[in-house]
């Protein structure tokens, strides 16, 4: 192993560790560490922490192992001529990932086991490094490309930027460590290659300026987010070339930052550079940078973005369409981009408090990313569409081609997800407070403990099946204190009560608790989770004259696999003028399956207007979103047509 460098040792002696993925250097604000919260081990995110602790981590990397990309590495290491490489040039990026999860996860949960196999992966990693900090197995060594020749589409600097990422939780949960001067002689590398005097470039696929900021941040050098700052202000001049089928505007190298009035293009992409840009804005103090960004995350959100809070809409680029093209059935929503949406929205809250911006997260953590993993963690959904019109096909034993299948599969051609969903598990706390001046803010609701600035609490709650969320103090700091809790944007009612008082009605946002605690303080908050009807709005055309629904944050679907024997989806409309019962985690809705006549042999799908006869009656199950496909392949629809002209 190398021995921590000079600058490391200085930092372990000053710096006390803050296990956080973000720190602003310039922010009223800060974060939960993950290791200020606790969760109950069988509460919703509990279960998943640790399948993802004890299933995800294991089973990405036997696979990486298996299809040779960690071997890259030992290929590189030992001075070999490569042949056939393994895996897609940005195949490195997953092992970075991985041991991103890892360190997160080694300060949650300490094993020895998970100890030694993170060593060995580092020490793999860092004897493939070459002497200068470059570090790379795609390009760069015998038989290979030469170094940054391919900016636009080779992720050379998407790469690093995931090491600085692992590097930062290495860094903030333990200490100076190997894979810190691994990252920090690649980050110098990146700095005397691409700073003021070095060549004028950037990385087709954003994440060094998101990496290098909080890098910089984690070793107090401002070198770093200097760096992340010259390539968001590069980005938009069209520097890239464009390849056959794409654009500027996939690479976000058609407008500069600044000008933008919404994300466009590759959604990972362009969700990953808005999150760097965040962070040089708030170190940078650079408010009008900040604004714009606040700017293009509210049309993004409001125009551009899925009931599920997933992103993306267009699945030949990956990318968002335009305003109000969200199409249910062609959702491309991948969850990567669900990952690198709650990193942007995390961002934004940090630097302003305003609340939308934790609701966002909410939507997206319940929807996209606990939908993607399998209840083993050993399979996973790429896409995200919000409508299924034929059954999946079982996923094949090996690499999967395919991003949209229609059910989880053990692994992709293209497998950024699982390592994704592995890194975001093991550092979930993380979103679920803050302290913002003297209140503790309560951003998400789980069972568990929470101790964080000067409180310590115990949260009881059976969310989001549940909305009744019970805090109470088992320590708090003297005097007057704020314990302020997030009302969600969905509650159509809440109230607040402290110590038995009489409850209080509260509105969406904050519901604010202002006293001198002690300890035995109870604070009650009752948010209604009742199953309730979600209409689109007009302009999504995909979607006119349908109908979702929604219980608490969960989004509810309909699956082939509830409907009466004889019942096709398609024929399926619903009676929104009729009460929604809950069910369990979902809810049941009264339902019509409609008699269509039969059509002319070979005949187009349009002609005069005939309305089918009304069929069956039944009462319509629906289950969470987050569930579908868990049963097997299936038919699946989130938004349902009506069978009246209600709204």
């Amino acid at each position: 192993m190398t021995s921590p460098s000079p600058a490391e040792l200085a930092l372990e002696r000053s710096a006390p560790l803050k296990a956080v993925p973000v720190d602003p250097a310039r922010s009223s604000r800060r974060g939960a560490a993950i290791t200020d919260i606790s969760l109950d081990g069988d509460s919703f995110w509990g279960r998943r922490q640790t399948t993802n602790a004890d299933a995800t981590l294991a089973h990405c990397l036997e696979w990486m192992e298996r299809l040779g990309w960690l071997e890259n590495f030992d290929r590189i290491a030992r001075g070999e001529v490569t042949i056939a490489r393994a895996g897609w040039q940005f195949s490195d990026s997953e092992i970075y990932k991985l041991l991103e999860a890892m360190a997160w996860e080694l300060a949650r949960r300490p094993d020895d086991v998970l100890a030694r196999t993170y060593d060995d992966l580092v020490e793999r990693v860092a004897a493939a490094q070459d002497d200068d900090g470059y570090l790379s197995t795609a390009f760069g060594h015998p038989g290979l490309d030469d170094r940054y020749t391919d900016l636009a589409m080779g992720h050379e600097l998407y790469n690093i930027g995931h090491l600085l990422q692992a590097a930062v939780a290495r860094m903030r949960t333990s200490g100076p460590h190997a894979l810190v001067e691994v990252a920090r002689r690649a980050a110098d590398h990146v700095c005397r290659e691409f700073g003021a005097d070095g060549r004028a470039g950037i990385c087709g696929h954003p994440e060094i300026e998101v990496a290098l900021a909080e890098f910089g941040r984690a070793l107090g050098d401002d070198r770093y987010v200097e760096q992340a700052r010259l390539f968001i202000d590069r980005r938009g001049h069209g520097s890239l070339p464009v390849r056959p089928l794409l654009s500027a505007e996939y690479f976000q190298d058609d407008t500069p930052v600044r000008d933008a009035d919404a994300l466009r293009g590759h959604a990972v992409r362009a969700l990953y550079l808005s999150a760097g840009a965040v962070d040089v804005a708030v170190d940078g103090e650079d408010r009008d940078l900040l604004n714009a960004l606040e700017r293009q995350w509210a049309r993004t959100v409001e125009r551009r973005t899925y009931l599920t809070g997933g992103m993306g809409s267009r699945h030949q680029d990956e990318g968002f369409g335009d305003d109000w093209e969200l199409p249910a059935d062609r959702a491309y929503c991948e969850t990567c981009a669900g990952v690198a949406s709650v990193m942007f929205s995390w961002r934004l809250f940090l630097a302003t408090g305003d609340v939308v911006y934790a609701d966002l997260i909410e939507r997206t953590m319940y929807n996209i990313v606990a939908t993607s993993p399998s209840v083993d963690g050993r399979a996973f959904f790429y896409a995200n569409p919000l409508q299924q019109r034929e059954p999946g096909s079982t996923p094949r034993a090996g690499v999967n081609t395919r991003a949209e299948g229609g059910v989880r599969a053990p692994w992709f051609e293209v497998s950024c997800c699982p390592t994704n969903i592995a890194r975001t598990m093991a550092s979930l706390p993380a979103y679920f407070a803050a302290v913002g001046g003297d209140a503790l803010e309560v951003l998400q609701y789980a069972p568990g403990e929470i101790r964080l600035g000067g409180f310590v609490l115990r949260v009881e709650t059976r969310y989001p099946d549940d909305g009744r969320i019970r805090l109470t103090v088992i320590d708090a700091p003297e005097g007057m204190r704020t314990l302020r809790l997030r009302v969600p944007a969905w509650a159509r009612t809440a109230d607040v009560a402290v110590s038995g008082s009489a409850a209080t009605p509260v509105a969406p946002g904050w519901a604010e608790v202002t006293r001198a605690f002690t300890s035995g303080d109870t604070v009650d908050l009752d948010l209604d989770v009742t199953a309730r009807f979600t209409w689109p709005d007009d302009r999504i055309d995909a979607v006119r004259g349908t109908v979702a629904v929604e219980r608490g944050p969960l989004v509810l679907c309909a699956e082939s696999t509830d409907l009466p024997t004889g019942v096709r989806l398609e024929d399926v409309r619903i009676d929104a003028s009729a009460a929604l019962t809950s069910d369990g985690d979902g809810a049941r809705v009264a339902a019509t399956a409609i008699a269509r006549a039969a059509s002319a042999p070979s005949a187009v799908p349009y002609g005069a207007r005939t309305d089918a006869a009304p069929g069956r009656s039944f009462d319509l199950t629906l289950i969470p979103y987050h569930r579908w496909a868990e049963r097997g392949p299936s038919i699946m629809r989130v938004f349902l047509p009506v069978a009246t002209a209600v709204r």
